[in-house]
């Protein structure tokens, strides 16, 4: 197992390029940590150049990873190296509460041998489809986009609290830290009212997907969600940013915006976020 350098995360990068849609998560963290985006990661694999497995995980040299919400990331070819990597390499660290996010759901078995081996207790925390743009031509444009287009403008910090509050991942310390990240560092877009206070909101996680969408109950069926991933899709394909995001799998109003505006989806393929130790 290697622990990847600045120049051979650059290299990474470019050998996951060739397998989206379904590395995109990882190739996300990549991407943004090759853009210079403050990142607590380190990025390991169990062989370079020729890698099977990549995970990306807290780096535990990094004081600011404590602060945030523990979660490990890996895109793998060959899950007989994976399993080795977890079981047997010590890839995660197995002693506290942490996530296994956006990973493919065709290993649900093996990590829940994997934890039932060190007697660890796991469970789906949630289940998604992967959806993502192509091309930013195959993007549908809404008729309302001009009426609001005044309105739109950037989170910023004094926006934390609301988000968090609002979030149905959030309201903790630690997911506060993580959206204070993502507003400071990465691109956001809001529709603001009369006074510039965000009715409606879309983030971008440090993985580079969209996420974090919601519009205050009562400013909902007034499109605003159709604008802000019109703009946000518009700008992260200019800035050259990957375009996708997750959906939950129950979350059938969330997919089918996104349907309808362009993004697709591979019916064949699932991924999913696993707890551990909770």
């Amino acid at each position: 197992m290697k622990v990847l350098n600045k120049d051979e995360l650059v290299t990474a990068e470019e050998v996951l390029l060739k397998c989206l849609p379904r590395s995109l998560k990882v190739y996300g963290h990549l991407h943004a940590i090759n853009m210079n985006k403050p990142t607590t990661l380190e990025v390991v694999v169990d062989t370079w150049p020729d890698f099977k497995v990549i995970i990306c995980r807290p780096d535990p040299k990094n004081k600011h990873a404590l602060e945030l919400m523990k979660i490990v990331s890996y895109y793998s070819t060959d899950e007989q190296i994976l399993r080795k990597m977890l079981a047997e390499e010590n890839a995660v660290d197995w002693s506290t509460y942490f996530l296994i996010g956006g990973c493919d759901f065709c290993h649900a078995p093996m990590l829940k041998e994997v934890s039932s081996d060190r007697e660890l207790n796991i469970r789906c925390y949630t289940f998604v489809h992967l959806m993502y743009l192509p091309d930013s031509s195959h993007l549908d444009t809404p008729a309302v986009v001009s009426k609001f287009e005044s309105r739109i403008s950037s989170l910023n910090l004094s926006h934390i609290d609301l988000v968090n509050k609002t979030w149905k991942f959030g309201q903790s310390e630690k997911t506060y830290n993580n959206i204070k990240n993502l507003i400071g560092n990465f691109p956001s877009c809001c529709i603001t009212d009369e006074q510039g206070q965000p009715l409606s909101w879309v983030l971008l996680y440090d993985y580079c997907a969209l996420g974090m969408l919601y519009t205050l109950p009562e400013h909902r069926g007034k499109g605003y969600a159709k604008v802000l991933i019109n703009a946000m899709a518009k700008r992260l394909s200019a800035e050259g940013y990957p375009v996708y995001c997750f959906i939950e799998d129950e979350n059938a109003v969330s997919y089918r915006l996104f349907k309808n505006m362009g993004f697709i989806d591979d019916p064949s393929y699932r991924a999913a976020w696993f707890e551990f130790n909770f």
